[in-house]
């Protein structure tokens, strides 16, 4: 609590990191849900969600908890509405014929520039147009209209930023201006928030850009890495931060698994892009971060993060359920790890806002999230056993009575 007595404003951030980010992030938000005492993840003063955080903050602010959005991600089978990462990799077909379209007329221009004066005129420089014809995504990102459609269809969720229950903000770029612009804000707010999602999460090159009112939108990340900056702007004093995105070390990695160290060259170009974006936005997000200390001196912003030798952040196959489950038990261990580690640091920190480490819940040596989300799966189906008992005897009720009324009608 603050010193009057009220309570400080709250917020989540999330960073990106496509379906293994995700992944991450729910692993992380159920240790914390657990070890928190006096902090509930659907009633925060404010979400922003960047790219693929931004579909768990969606659903945060939506009322869905970290473990339904669990069931969702990761124990697909068991959710009213699964997610299936095959639906981000179908070809962009609509994207490449439109781009293909353009080709012979692009051509015929280049052409015609380059023969009107062929001794002066750089024939390289004369056939640049045709870079025009190139596709701006490899993959097509209509699925996550389909998703996100079915998902806020349902009882008490919502597609709109001005009927969900908690402030949310999904941050995406401005191609054509290289800002940022957190849908959910003040001017912003009327646009679906499936559409912004995919605005968000149109990472350059795989996926083409989303057009929004005229204006053409990629990943959020572009500029910053979490913008938590939205939240301490709109008052937040105590931000979690979840960073799923680290570069990885496979020289650490190697020494702490006394194993051979993996060489990231061997992996092809979708290796290197991909330890070269992290490094990137990894050390990008950590200047941020100390911005924050000086300009919200009276805010604790809070950061998890996996480690750098964590090769299973960096190598999982996201088509296995087996892996997912695996990586969000994973986060959410080394999550209670830290917590017991950052202890002394933290809890003075969280106590200033109402919040405690409940160490009880930490020492338990047996805690687990498949056991945890175990128990919450046998729960479920018990209730609806008895929901299902209850609507039987209802139902006999209701024959019996309309027997006995069909009876008096009869002996009328």
């Amino acid at each position: 609590m603050s010193p009057k007595g009220r309570r400080r404003k709250a917020a989540l951030a999330l960073a990106g990191g496509g379906p293994l980010g995700a992944v991450y992030e729910i692993g992380v938000l159920v240790a914390l849900s657990e070890a928190l005492d006096g902090f509930d993840f659907n009633e925060l003063d404010a979400y922003v969600g960047v790219s693929a955080g931004s579909f768990i903050a969606a659903g945060l602010a939506n009322g869905l908890s970290p473990a339904y959005l669990y069931r969702m991600f990761i124990d697909s089978d068991s959710a009213e509405v699964p997610f299936e990462p095959e639906m981000l990799l179908k070809p962009a077909t609509g994207e490449y014929a439109r781009r293909a379209a353009r080709f012979p007329s692009l051509l015929l221009e280049s052409l015609g520039d380059y023969f009107r004066s062929p001794l002066q005129r750089d024939f390289l420089a004369s056939f640049q147009r045709l870079s025009r014809a190139i596709p701006t995504g490899v993959f097509d990102n209509s699925g996550i209209d389909d998703f996100l459609g079915r998902l806020f269809s349902l009882p008490g969720l919502s597609n709109d930023f001005r009927r969900v229950r908690k402030p949310l903000y999904l941050v995406a770029t401005d191609l054509d201006s290289g800002t940022s612009v957190a849908f959910g804000a003040k001017g912003f707010e009327h646009v679906p928030i499936a559409t912004a999602i995919k605005a968000s999460a149109a990472l350059p090159g795989l996926y083409p850009p989303v057009e929004i009112d005229g204006r053409w939108y990629v990943d959020g990340a572009l500029k910053k890495t979490l913008h938590a900056s939205v939240a301490l702007k709109a008052g937040a004093r105590l931000v979690f931060c979840i960073n799923p995105l680290v570069p990885f070390d496979a020289r650490h990695a190697a020494h702490e698994r006394h194993s051979r160290e993996r060489k990231l060259v061997d992996g092809g170009l979708p290796v290197v892009l991909a330890q070269t974006f992290r490094a990137i936005i990894h050390s990008r997000m950590k200047t941020g971060l100390a911005k924050y200390d000086i300009e919200y001196k009276d805010a604790d912003v809070i950061l998890f993060e996996p480690g750098r030798d964590d090769a299973d952040m960096f190598f999982t196959n996201i088509f296995s359920y087996a892996d997912r489950k695996r990586l969000s038990e994973q986060a959410y261990r080394k999550t209670r790890e830290e917590l017991l580690r950052r202890h002394e640091e933290l809890a003075p920190r969280l106590a200033r806002h109402g919040v405690s480490i409940n160490l009880d819940v930490l020492a338990d040596p047996h805690r687990s999230l498949a056991r945890r989300m175990g128990q919450l799966k046998r729960h479920r189906a018990r209730n609806m056993g008895l929901t299902a008992l209850r609507l039987s005897d209802t139902l006999d009720d209701l024959a019996r009575a309309v027997r006995r009324m069909q009876a008096r009608t009869r002996a009328a």
